[in-house]
């Protein structure tokens, strides 16, 4: 590869007249065995498994990278007819992502099921357990707003902060259900109905200030958006709050209403 700032003609003399030695110890010049022309082409060819590879990269600003790449493959598929023995492969952050948001998906459903089987062995009842995994969707609206909230795109810190949501809102679950429980087997409430609305407010105290606590700690995390390092932290932090305040809310107001309605055999016995 010669690269020149001399013109097409001047740069194929030059080059056609440099010598070359023979078997026979002549020198020709090289424009009796070559064709010499200015062309374009990659600077470099690079290969992997044993396949000649040329990488293309551009860098994703205001949009979610999987929408990109899929607009990118749709366009390609369109538009470009690719020669035989020729293929395309998107990678990179994408694969990484796609990779990531697999893994959080499989672990996302090993942590539900493993806080039913806990629940389960320590309430002893599959009613009381359901009951408690209903703050999960109670806490997904809030996070939905808070994806909405923070650009609109599902990244890995949304899913993680999705995670460690369901944690927080089934411990505020957990804090009303037993309180309930207690009241009528400890302390002699024997009216399902007063054990519901007595033991709903006796644990609004504890579940706002738990819940204030992990909310404030979130607040600066959440406002640091566009700042260097942040891109992570911020749309986590604004999951977890935004599912927070919509877990917290509805949990004092579904969540009894709900168990009055369909869990008085259970708390009864």
């Amino acid at each position: 590869v010669v690269k020149s700032q001399i013109q097409e003609p001047l740069l194929a003399e030059t080059l056609g007249n440099l010598l070359l030695d023979t078997h026979e110890g002549k020198k020709i010049p090289l424009k009796m065995i070559a064709k010499i022309n200015r062309d374009s082409g990659p600077n470099t060819i690079s290969r992997e498994n044993v396949q000649r590879k040329i990488v293309i990269m551009c860098n994703v600003a205001g949009r979610a990278v999987g929408d990109v790449v899929k607009d990118v493959q749709d366009k390609v598929k369109a538009d470009v007819k690719i020669p035989e023995g020729y293929y395309v492969e998107y990678g990179g952050q994408f694969e990484a992502e796609q990779q990531a948001s697999k893994q959080l998906l499989i672990l996302s459903l090993l942590v539900i099921l493993g806080m039913m089987m806990i629940l389960g062995l320590a309430f002893k009842s599959i009613r009381d357990t359901l009951f408690i995994m209903l703050n999960l969707p109670l806490a997904v609206i809030g996070g939905v707003v808070g994806v909405y909230l923070s650009g609109g795109i599902l990244s890995i810190a949304s899913l993680i902060g999705f995670i460690t949501l369901f944690g927080v809102a089934v411990r505020n679950g957990i804090m009303l259900i037993s309180h309930i429980h207690h009241l009528m087997r400890e302390e002699g409430v024997s009216d399902f109905k007063v054990a519901v609305i007595r033991g709903s407010l006796e644990r609004l105290s504890p579940i706002l200030m738990t819940a204030l606590c992990a909310g404030l700690a979130l607040v600066p995390l959440a406002l640091s958006g566009g700042k260097p390092g942040s891109e992570i932290q911020t749309p986590m932090a604004i999951v977890i709050l935004c599912g927070l305040v919509s877990s917290t809310l509805l949990n004092m107001i579904v969540v009894p209403v709900l168990y009055y309605r369909f869990g008085r055999s259970k708390a009864e016995r």
